[in-house]
């Protein structure tokens, strides 16, 4: 297990668990990342955001989002 920000683009991971209070988990679930979401790292910029695809649509997320997200 490592946090979201450490995959490399290209990789398909699963969505584990999420350090983070209720605020950032609500974040997260209305945009469909919950425990057991496969997701595509699609590219992700030095330094800056991440763009994934979660069932069939993209999303972008902070690096300090990504270090957050726990994934396997």
């Amino acid at each position: 297990m490592m946090p979201l920000a450490l995959v490399s683009p290209g990789s398909r991971v699963k969505l584990v668990s999420v350090n983070g209070g209720q605020g950032i988990c609500a974040r997260l679930a209305a945009l469909g990342l919950l425990p057991g979401t496969e997701v595509e790292v699609l590219s992700r910029a030095p330094g800056g955001p991440f763009i994934l695809e979660v069932k069939g649509s993209r999303l972008m997320l902070g690096r300090g989002m990504a270090q957050k997200i726990v994934v396997s």
